[in-house]
């Protein structure tokens, strides 16, 4: 005889309850951190910014609804849109992470930590514009009681540290990649935790809302893969940060949680999702991973190929009037790279190139740098490109590969070497760690503003421009502004 189905509520999940204790605390007292984030929030604004300059991109910003509008709504930088925060987190995760150039976190799983941004900006924009004019959002009125009163910018870099920190340490060592599901699940979940937040939900208000995330699962890797690679791994991130913000709204209207839905035995989803192996945190939370996050500062290269650029580049000079002469070119990588970016064959669109090793090593061979335009197709179109591809062999350099996962390294190696029909080869040129790494911060910074500048010119123009600049210029008068006068600046 079968034992009765229990009706008892377990407790929550102990990681669930860590990650909503830790959203729910005030504090971050790193220095380092906050100081990061703050030139990550004008980095992560200036992709995208960058990013409004392609149809395919803003083809999909905008209301669900055309020409429908909100009043006091977040507003899309760039652009004159206003709209509720679900969809406004769309937009904003959207063009953030087009062009595959805002920063990125690598570890046992991958992903980019300022995704989240999306989801935070969007939410303390609405809410800081309701607060501006004495008001509650309508359907809100007593749902909102605990939001905290003048949201300022050092709200968003608070919350961008944790929810940097939550995606991040998550990803230390939970490789969600290895059972075929994608990154974009930590952007919901951290995104949700801190959004709660935000929006003043209580232990258990956060707590659910965090179980509905995961409750959610995750979407596939299939749109970052060949022969399936395409564009929906540009606004992955943005439908994330949309349900983020849904999945907080619901838990702030009292709707119930799922306290085990991790570790629920058939139906939990460390069972049907992840193999049966439990997810864990790797360290305490705190700012590790904002201290320690990768810039994306030269070039839109997927990250594991930020390296093998720049070998490239500085392998330009030396053969750029001998490509004819190319016998082989000899990449040397690490393990994820090869399992990611090690691409042959045709290429098909943007999303492929970009994610090809050997296509953005040419890329750079031949033209001595690498935009977000070298992946469009007259671009790709140079029968050079595919030549140079075919002459490619990828290996993997194990210590390279062991740099990769150790803490205290982290590196990002590759090496380039080219050799001529003739017997001669360039040198084989190596570096470990890309310009957006902790250990050339001193050296990436001013590149990072030369890039958010740059954008921000194109767009605006040169006084607009320099307005925007000067708003990062000091941290702590940054920080006391509040959240609807700063996003104001970025409106077109």
């Amino acid at each position: 005889m079968s034992s009765p189905i229990s009706n008892v509520r377990p407790p929550p999940d102990a990681l669930i309850a860590e990650l909503a204790d830790f959203a729910l605390s005030t504090a971050i007292r790193s220095d380092e951190a906050l100081d990061t984030a703050r030139w990550c929030l004008a980095d992560t604004l200036a992709c995208g910014i960058m990013a409004l300059a392609f149809p395919a991109c803003t083809k999909l910003l905008g209301p669900v609804v055309p020409g429908l509008t909100i009043e006091r709504g977040a507003r899309v930088p760039g652009t004159g849109y206003e709209l509720d925060p679900v969809q406004g987190a769309f937009n904003l995760g959207a063009i953030i992470r087009w062009l595959d150039f805002n920063d990125t976190w690598l570890a046992a799983e991958w992903g980019h930590p300022s995704d989240n941004l999306g989801a935070i900006l969007a939410t303390a924009d609405w809410l800081s514009r309701h607060q501006a004019a004495g008001v509650t959002p309508a359907a809100f009125q007593t749902k909102l009681r605990h939001v905290k009163a003048g949201l300022t910018v050092g709200d968003v870099l608070t919350a961008m540290v944790k929810a940097h920190e939550i995606q991040g340490v998550l990803a230390l060592e939970n490789s969600f990649n290895r059972v075929g599901l994608d990154h974009v699940l930590l952007v919901r979940v951290a995104s949700t935790a801190v959004t709660a937040v935000l929006l003043g939900g209580t232990r258990d208000q956060v707590i659910n809302a965090i179980s509905h995330a995961w409750l959610d699962g995750s979407a596939l890797r299939t749109y970052r893969h060949a022969p399936n690679t395409g564009s929906r791994k540009s606004w992955a991130a943005g439908d994330a940060t949309s349900r983020a913000v849904r999945l907080a709204l619901i838990a702030l209207t009292g709707e119930m949680g799922y306290p085990s839905v991790l570790t629920a035995k058939t139906w939990g989803f460390q069972d049907v999702s992840f193999r049966g192996q439990a997810v864990k945190l790797a360290r305490p939370l705190g700012s590790y991973v904002m201290e320690h996050v990768l810039f994306k500062i030269s070039f839109p290269a997927e990250f594991h190929a930020q390296t093998a650029v720049e070998c490239a580049l500085q392998l330009h000079p030396r053969m750029k009037d001998r490509l004819d002469a190319i016998q082989r070119v000899e990449l040397t990588t690490h393990e994820s790279a090869i399992r990611i970016i090690d691409k042959t064959g045709p290429l098909h669109n943007p999303a492929d190139r970009d994610h090809c090793l050997q296509y953005m090593t040419a890329i750079g061979l031949i033209h001595g740098t690498l935009t977000a335009e070298h992946y469009e197709d007259k671009a790709a179109a140079d029968p050079r490109i595919d030549t140079l591809r075919a002459k490619m062999t990828v290996r993997e350099d194990q210590q390279y590969s062991r740099d990769y996962l150790d803490p205290e390294k982290r590196s990002i190696a590759n090496a380039v070497q080219v050799f001529f029909a003739d017997g001669t080869s360039t040198p084989k040129v190596a570096v470990e760690y890309p310009i957006g790494h902790r250990r050339r911060r001193a050296e990436g910074i001013p590149v990072l503003q030369q890039k958010a500048r740059a954008a921000f010119f194109a767009h605006f123009g040169a006084d607009h421009a320099e307005r925007l600049m000067q708003l990062f210029a000091d941290r702590t008068k940054l920080a006391a502004m509040p959240v609807h006068q700063f996003m104001d600046a970025f409106v077109l």
